[in-house]
């Protein structure tokens, strides 16, 4: 048992600090310096390692977190995180309110005025009082559970402040204040490295850290705006008195909210909040309007996924006129080539702009933007800054019309771009650019496999220079691996010998793992089905390749182009002298068999088969399998989490199977 006084003293650390973290990030007023707080925090950190049996779940001393073993697990919403419409203009919103108004049958409906924090939505949820695990809004339905991390925000209470609480979900943003994230690229550009692009996606970033201390350092914040589920005595009527409520719990709530009598209180709260969100510590980029009586929001219910007593407002995008000094090309790390804008820097919303988004060549075209343009800068969303168009009426000469290089800026290997796509792509598997995506791809399921070797440590491995392309993998030591962190002896043994284990794969695989431009799994096992041999597919010309079965001509140049690359052959060459199988099992051509002239779609995971097997059963059939569904569409297999490809089927009538039904076919029965 702890002893009484050591017991005593932890228990009255925890109620100070428990209180100085309140005042200093709800109510805003501070009442320790860093100093004494830091101090209190190492006294009760020294009780807690003298005697773990004085450590609770809600001590602030849990808030420093521990790494996560691995990725993050699902984080089910009892109740869905649903989205909002849009609202663009005051007719939008005063068409909004009469939908309102005739839903409820009332002359008048009363709202409450919100700013729209531009963060990360989460829910977290309390029983007892104690905050027990919290999750990202993902998909609405199911998000990523982040317990760990949410636990570092010092805005969000470990335990509740009020009574009467048994069981709540609050749902609130998380968010990055200004001048936290200012601080934080101060210290990144001191220590030469580089900067954060924006506030909200650096958030979003920092909660999906696996180790709870990275997020810690990043000093998020969080505004309580909502609830879920919730068993609660005295729960408020109405959604002003909510955001009372949770404030009275210990949550830090938004204190620029108003309750608004009309429409035309709404429309006056909006255009106040336009001209004056540059004053606040943080970003927002809209105003959230809600009926404010909590029953006549249940009577409204929703419409799909849309509250009908809800709606956002959001703040017409930013713009500015300035000069485009130059079009530069980024290539991404899918080996996509992305014009950009260099400009004369302009300021717009307070924020210096001196690049911006070109999108893709087309918009380009269209647009007919020039080097040398006075252009109309847009901050899209208050955010990501994009040429919208050019002044012409301030194009005083000739300017030369932009064009797409047909070589790669970054390694200077060809680049492909087939008629009516929108993006150009570098074709060299090995450019520098791509470094990252290709080797994490390379590795991942469905290609190689390399269990072990997942984003995480495919991008360390890249970024120490340890791995320059795929066939680096195969050079790793158990000495270089060892100068990575947290690559201890038995994990690096794994590492390695699943990395062994995966020059067996063969061909099929390995195309696929190669990321050749529109060969997919399903194509790869086709072309090595086919050709039996590397060598026999790269001296397979364009004629040749649209003999396979689903192989079009688009996919067959793709092909011939990413093999007429010297970089790649040699790519190919290093695999080799690696041992890595570079052959598969080939199959006569069938034309004729139970599934001959069918045409087949899969979608979502089968029970026994993966797709790249039921994609080989259905071609050794004499079936076709393509990616679309349309309406000369056979067959939809359907397994679990189909997607919208099973939705298209249902509306054009096409049969829907599964896997039973599929083996059924196969065997002719």
């Amino acid at each position: 048992m702890p002893v009484p006084r050591a017991a005593e003293r932890a228990a009255a650390l925890r109620k100070q600090l428990d209180d100085a973290n309140y005042r200093y990030h709800v109510l805003d007023d501070p009442q320790l310096s860093d100093a004494d707080y830091d101090a209190l925090l190492r006294e009760l950190m020294d009780l807690e390692a003298a005697d773990p049996k004085l450590r609770t779940p809600d001590s602030p001393t849990v808030r420093v977190g521990s790494a996560i073993a691995s990725g993050f697990s699902p984080y089910p919403h009892g109740k869905p995180m649903l989205s909002l419409g849009n609202a663009f203009d005051a007719g939008e919103l005063r068409a909004f309110d009469e939908r309102v108004r005739k839903l409820a049958g009332a002359a008048n409906v009363s709202y409450t005025c919100e700013l729209k924090i531009d963060g990360l939505a989460v829910s977290l949820h309390y029983e007892n009082g104690a905050f027990v695990r919290g999750g990202t809004r993902g998909d609405g339905s199911v998000g990523e559970d982040v317990t760990e991390n949410l636990r570092t925000i010092r805005s969000i209470p470990l335990k509740l402040r009020g009574t009467g609480v048994r069981a709540i979900d609050v749902r609130g943003e998380v968010y990055f204040r200004r001048s936290d994230f200012d601080a934080l690229n101060a210290r990144r550009e001191a220590a030469g490295q580089p900067l954060f692009a924006n506030p909200r996606n650096t958030a979003s970033g920092a909660l999906r850290q696996l180790d709870p201390r990275l997020t810690a350092e990043r000093r998020l914040s969080f505004f309580a705006y909502a609830v879920g589920d919730v068993d609660a005595a005295g729960f408020p009527t109405t959604q002003f008195g909510l955001l009372e409520f949770l404030h009275a719990q210990g949550f830090a709530t938004n204190p620029h909210v108003e309750r608004a009598a009309t429409i035309d209180d709404v429309i006056a709260f909006t255009e106040r909040w336009d001209g004056e969100r540059e004053k606040l510590d943080y970003e927002i980029d809209g105003i959230v309007v809600k009926v404010d009586d909590l029953a006549l929001q249940e009577k409204l219910g929703y419409a799909g996924k849309d509250p009908r007593w809800a709606i956002a407002y959001k703040f017409r995008a930013r713009e500015a006129t300035t000069r485009l000094v130059r079009i530069g090309i980024n290539v991404g790390r899918t080996g996509t080539l992305n014009p950009y804008a260099e400009l004369e820097p302009v300021q717009i919303g307070g924020v210096t702009v001196k690049m911006a988004t070109l999108h893709n060549e087309d918009h380009i075209r269209r647009q007919d933007i020039r080097e040398g343009d006075v252009v109309v800068v847009r901050r899209a969303g208050d955010v990501i800054p994009q040429v919208v168009g050019p002044v012409l009426a301030e194009r005083k000469r000739k300017l030369k019309e932009f064009s797409m290089p047909t070589h790669c800026p970054v390694c200077g290997f060809a680049v492909d771009h087939p008629e009516g796509e929108a993006m150009a792509r570098c074709t060299n598997a090995t450019c520098p650019a791509q470094r990252r995506e290709r080797v994490r791809h390379f590795a991942s399921r469905g290609a190689m496999d390399i269990e072990g070797v997942g984003d995480v440590l495919a991008f360390a491995l890249v970024d120490a220079e340890l791995v320059e392309d795929v066939s680096g993998l195969y050079a790793l030591t158990a000495e270089r691996l060892a100068t990575l962190p947290r690559m201890g002896e038995k994990t690096i043994a794994n590492v390695l010998a699943n990395i062994a284990g995966s020059k067996k794969r063969g061909l099929a695989r390995l195309l696929f793992g190669l990321g050749i431009r529109m060969v997919g799994a399903q194509n790869a096992a086709i072309l090595a089905g086919d050709y039996g041999t590397i060598d026999a597919l790269m001296a397979a010309s364009e004629a040749d390749l649209i003999t396979s079965e689903g192989i079009g001509a688009q996919i067959a140049a793709s092909v011939v182009l990413f093999f007429e690359q010297a970089a790649n052959r040699a790519l190919i060459e290093r695999l080799r002298a690696a041992g890595v199988d570079l052959t598969a099992p080939k199959r006569e051509r069938v034309s004729a068999g139970p599934l001959a002239g069918k045409t087949f779609v899969l979608t979502g995971t089968l029970p026994n088969l993966t797709r790249e097997e039921a994609s080989e059963l259905i071609v050794n059939a004499g079936g076709k399998v393509i990616s679309a569904v349309s309406k000369k569409t056979n067959y939809v297999v359907a397994g679990e989490e189909a997607g919208t490809k099973l939705t298209k089927a249902e509306s054009l009538g096409i049969a829907v199977i599964d896997e039973d039904a599929l083996r059924e076919l196969l065997s002719g029965t």
